[in-house]
């Protein structure tokens, strides 16, 4: 089979009822063999798939049967939490065996899932002293710092080596990195000062000096910069890799596109659950009771306001005359409207906050949305105010009711565009600020302004 077969075999695997029982049955049956020729065919990603689906003595049964170098990256693949439960029933020299198949950044991962007294364990069971030796150093740095996402796996060269040495000791150093983006040149005191790409290397004459061929336009973030940060940074500029250095300049290793997915990835699952009203990090398959803790504070907001929506309208029950009965049945219409433009406003402006879009005052920014929902809330009251005027024969309620929707429009664009500015300035995530937030606060300025407005023109 060609490697072209061979990647389209792994494109169009699809994982079926079938193939679950058949390696169901090689477990309980012990064939070992079977079972290795069986997922030999498969790449790691969807061997781990075939895991997730698995119960957990199969699973720990397939990790063992397998080579280290293999069921690494099937961990790395693996749901955190059947990642977790797997290495409880793994030893502390299986686990170290499978770390040192690793890079460090994946290998320090792992053992940062483990409990202080299982690392020392692992870490006491890793042969490679250097290897062992970084993935300590990168355990020791925060969570969603750059830190904590860098590999130490680079190729690294000195600016006074020629091409021709540097050639011939990057081979050795190549070995170690599994794709190399770019060759980055230090000073006799490790300070990063450019980098090289390998078509610098092999068009350059052979006696050259590295210093006198790179290039010193280079990117680098700092070791303690936010992870979101470092994803911008790669975003910006197109970037697969990026150095890491520290307060000296000093390079410490590279954080490549993979990781940065992974954050990505991470960040937007994070924003899509506050949006959604979820104020923790919850799966589906989490237990009832965590379920339950990350919903029920704004499904909780949404009671109160729900609440405050009636008391509003029961205190303006009695200024209102019978005939104006026609506006309680807008009032859905009206909290709806209000609670949908607040929160195409906020995710407007959360997205634009996360890919570093929005620039520029708050004050222009709250005066370009004034103006478009002033736009969008004329067009809509003008075809509401013909409806109502049509439906009740009354053109002072079809005034009052399409009058309050353009304000009503209006303020809840304002309040979506200001809350997430607002929050982001003082370093609260802003996404926190669409879904039941805002959907909660605009319903009840809505009812206030829209009854407010219905009892001015109506003079009651």
């Amino acid at each position: 089979m060609t490697k072209v077969e061979e990647l389209q075999d792994n494109i169009q695997f699809q994982l079926t009822d079938e193939l679950i029982e058949k390696v169901e049955i090689l477990v309980e049956d012990k064939k070992g063999n079977d079972l290795k020729i069986l997922l030999n065919d498969f790449h790691h990603a969807d061997i781990a798939e075939i895991l997730d689906e698995l119960d957990l003595d199969d699973a720990v049964y397939v990790i063992k049967l397998l080579d280290s170098d293999l069921t690494s990256d099937i961990l790395m693949e693996l749901d955190e939490d059947d990642r977790e439960d797997i290495l409880k029933n793994l030893s502390a020299k299986e686990i170290a065996e499978e770390v040192e198949e690793l890079d460090t950044d994946d290998a320090a991962d792992i053992i940062g899932e483990l409990s202080e007294e299982r690392q020392e364990a692992v870490i006491s069971q890793i042969e490679d002293e250097e290897h062992k030796a970084e993935i300590q150093e990168l355990l020791t740095y925060e969570d969603n710092t750059a830190g904590s996402l860098m590999a130490k796996e680079l190729v690294k060269v000195y600016e006074t080596w020629t091409v021709a040495g540097c050639l011939r000791r990057i081979r050795g150093q190549a070995k170690e990195v599994t794709r190399v983006h770019s060759i980055y040149v230090v000073d006799k005191e490790e300070k990063l000062i450019g980098r090289l790409s390998l078509k610098d290397l092999i068009v350059a004459k052979s006696d050259q000096k590295i210093a006198d061929i790179a290039k010193d336009n280079v990117d680098f973030v700092h070791v303690n910069d936010d992870d979101e940060d470092v994803a911008k940074v790669m975003a910006k500029y197109d970037l697969e890799a990026i150095p890491v250095v520290d307060d000296n300049q000093t390079l410490l290793g590279r954080i490549t596109i993979d990781d940065i997915v992974d954050v990505l990835k991470e960040e937007a699952e994070k924003d899509y659950q506050l949006a959604a009203g979820l104020t923790g990090d919850v799966e589906a398959d989490d237990s009832i009771i965590e379920l339950t803790r990350a919903r029920l504070p704004w499904l909780f907001l949404g009671l109160i306001g729900g609440v405050g929506a009636f008391i509003i309208m029961f205190y303006f029950e009695d200024y209102l005359p019978e005939q104006a009965v026609i506006l309680f049945l807008f009032t859905p219409l009206i909290a709806a409207m209000a609670g949908n433009v607040g929160v195409q406003s906020s995710a407007i402006i959360v997205q634009g906050l996360a890919n570093n879009d929005v620039k520029g005052s708050i004050n222009n920014r709250l005066i370009k949305e004034m103006l478009l929902a002033a736009l969008n809330g004329l067009i809509l009251s003008l075809f509401l105010f013909l409806f109502v005027w049509a439906w009740t024969q009354k053109f002072d309620l079809a005034l009052a009711i399409s009058v309050s929707l353009i304000v009503v429009i209006i303020v809840a664009g304002l309040i979506g565009t200001f809350v997430p500015l607002f929050l982001d300035k003082r370093g609260i995530d802003p996404a926190i600020a669409t879904g039941p937030f805002i959907t909660t606060s605009n319903d009840i300025f809505g009812i206030v302004i829209y009854l407010l407005i219905a009892k001015l023109i109506l003079g009651i």
